[in-house]
């Protein structure tokens, strides 16, 4: 259906929920809206969050992630699939299942392993199989730095150590790795050649091509929810067809958008429209 002038292109996320709605499907859901497709989506865990941080959850079971999905995929065709928190090894060997036996489409998977207030939002048994049975079936996977340190097992201290972890995490089988380097950004301030100031940079390694998307750092209040933002909108722009290096660039311009909109609205940092989302393609 992707592309179809006749069908809204489908999404699926499957990610935690966050009452708050700084993250999680609530923040999926509105970035997928932003980008002209039709969300759909199963809940992995009830969080219990606000603004200050995470103060627990619960997890719902393999059977439960099974029973919302299968009625959903098999009446809707869906066009594309992210995931977000995904917190036991039950929870990421059933998607992997669905993934492989419905023949839904290559995942983007936001590998969410702690929350910005230190809470351990994926087990590590669960952070395993991820690894193992999840990653393979992936069109792309986004850590940001401490994730992908993590998943690779390397140090990430300036772009060429973004480099060596994204080949190592391209080897565990994902067609395609982007590091997003805010952290980076944040501890060393990294800083482009051409410009004396602070970069967020992010490398796409995709195939056997390498490429860095470089921004302007934007000193803003801390914006919760921008891994979610970025992989929800790559997953949707995929949904119509467009190639995932434009796909990283049109959710990279997405996201600093939000950051820089986000001291005048308090409460909802995701305000570009779709009219906008369509000029940044031009």
């Amino acid at each position: 259906m992707a592309g179809s002038k006749n069908h809204t292109p489908v999404v699926l996320t499957v990610a935690g929920f966050d009452p708050s709605g700084g993250a999680g499907i609530i923040t999926d859901v509105r970035t997928i809206l932003c980008f002209g497709c039709r969300p759909v989506a199963a809940i992995t865990s009830l969080t219990f969050q606000n603004t200050e941080g995470v103060f627990g959850a619960i997890h719902e079971s393999a059977q439960s992630i099974r029973a919302q999905i299968l009625p959903v995929i098999e009446e809707i065709p869906v066009a594309a699939v992210k995931t977000g928190m995904l917190p036991t090894a039950e929870i990421v060997l059933e998607i992997a299942r669905l993934i492989r036996n419905h023949d839904l489409p290559p995942p983007v998977i936001d590998p969410v392993m702690r929350s910005s207030s230190g809470y351990e939002l994926m087990e590590q048994e669960a952070i395993e199989v991820l690894c193992h049975e999840l990653i393979p079936l992936a069109r792309l996977i986004t850590p940001n730095i401490p994730e992908a340190e993590a998943l690779a097992g390397v140090r990430v201290e300036d772009e060429s150590g973004m480099r060596n972890a994204a080949q190592k995490l391209r080897e565990m089988g994902a067609r395609a790795v982007l590091i997003k380097g805010g952290h980076l950004s944040q501890k060393s301030e990294v800083r482009d050649q051409k410009s004396a100031g602070r970069q967020a940079t992010d490398l796409l390694h995709d195939e056997d091509e390498t490429t860095s998307f470089r921004g302007e750092w934007i000193d803003a209040p801390l914006v919760r929810g921008t891994g979610c933002m970025m992989s929800s909108a790559i997953a949707a722009c995929l949904a119509q067809g467009i190639a995932l290096n434009e796909s990283v660039r049109l959710a990279k311009e997405f996201v600093a958008g939000a950051i820089r909109q986000a001291p005048n609205f308090e409460a909802d940092p995701v305000t570009l429209k779709i009219t906008e989302i369509t000029n940044l393609r031009e």
